[in-house]
């Protein structure tokens, strides 16, 4: 099945423009949903729209308001809301080009996919794509999207562009309404030094394969279980975290090592054999890390 375009339109760099199709570059197909059911037929369950004053209301009789004051709406009409169209509605018009360290972390928010809408497209789309490789910069764009105008940071991405929507200011909270009442503590070197000692030690590429949902592949196991008919019960609540010295914890830590902390495997009888010789054997130290420039 072809993938949909979230939104159609154009890209504009200047007076070059050429059409082009927007596609959600993350999916949340592979998630685990669950259905609402009446516990004794299993039935699904319908949710009704219902007036307090005078029952179940028709789709045909839901109008659209904005609360004004408490229990005071102004209704707009569909075809009013239609009627509030910019240019952005639908044209992506390169504004200006910016450095990627410029756009605060705290801004970035969903990834798309921008490709050329037809053949006919492809040759503008490619030279407007070439010319931001060059540039080696971020392109800032606008479209409206959702009922809603939304920024767009866009960047070359092997034959396509790829886009973020950037959340504006009034959606970003101010960071010191939380890390205002945080305390202001000069930890010792020496534990910075540990600490630093242990990151050392868990530096890795970045691999999302390594990274699944653990909690949302238990639920599909969950589900397997209950549909073979077994009987699920609670595992063991984990144990709190014992209360103890913070440099004792960080040396503790260091001699661990670094990397993932995963469940080891089940033990059979040549894995237990291999433990005993390697119990024999002396401990040997891991080099210290060298430091980096």
């Amino acid at each position: 099945m072809a993938t949909r375009p979230t939104w159609q339109g154009y890209l504009r760099l200047s007076l070059v423009s050429c059409p082009v199709a927007l596609y959600t570059a993350t999916t949340r197909s592979g998630e685990v949903h669950f259905n609402m059911l009446h516990k004794e037929t299993h039935n699904r369950i319908k949710m009704v729209a219902t007036d307090p004053e005078t029952g179940p209301v028709d789709r045909s009789d839901i109008v659209k308001g904005y609360e004004i004051e408490k229990g005071r709406y102004v209704v707009v009409t569909d075809d009013e809301i239609k009627n509030v169209r910019l240019e952005t509605t639908r044209t992506i018009d390169i504004e200006r080009f910016v450095g990627e360290d410029e756009i605060d972390r705290l801004y970035w928010n969903d990834p798309y996919f921008l490709a050329p809408d037809g053949d006919m497209a492809v040759e503008a789309f490619a030279v407007i794509r070439e010319a931001m490789t060059k540039a080696g910069k971020v392109a800032l764009g606008r479209l409206v999207m959702h009922q809603r105008e939304r920024l767009m940071a866009l960047e070359p991405r092997d034959k396509g562009i790829l886009a973020y929507t950037i959340r504006n200011k009034r959606e970003v909270r101010d960071p010191q309404e939380i890390f205002a009442t945080i305390k202001d503590v000069k930890p010792p070197p020496q534990m910075i030094e540990i600490a630093a000692k242990i990151i050392e030690q868990q530096e890795g590429p970045f691999d999302p394969s390594q990274f699944t949902d653990r909690y949302e592949d238990a639920l599909r196991t969950l589900i397997k279980e209950k549909e073979k008919g077994a009987t699920v019960t609670a595992p063991a609540e984990p144990k709190e975290a014992e209360v103890i010295d913070l440099m004792e914890a960080l040396r503790r830590s260091l001699g661990q090592g670094g990397g993932e902390r995963r469940k080891p495997p089940a033990k059979t009888a040549g894995s237990r054999t291999a433990a005993k010789t390697a119990a024999a054997k002396p401990t040997a130290k891991r080099a210290p890390a060298k430091k980096r420039a």
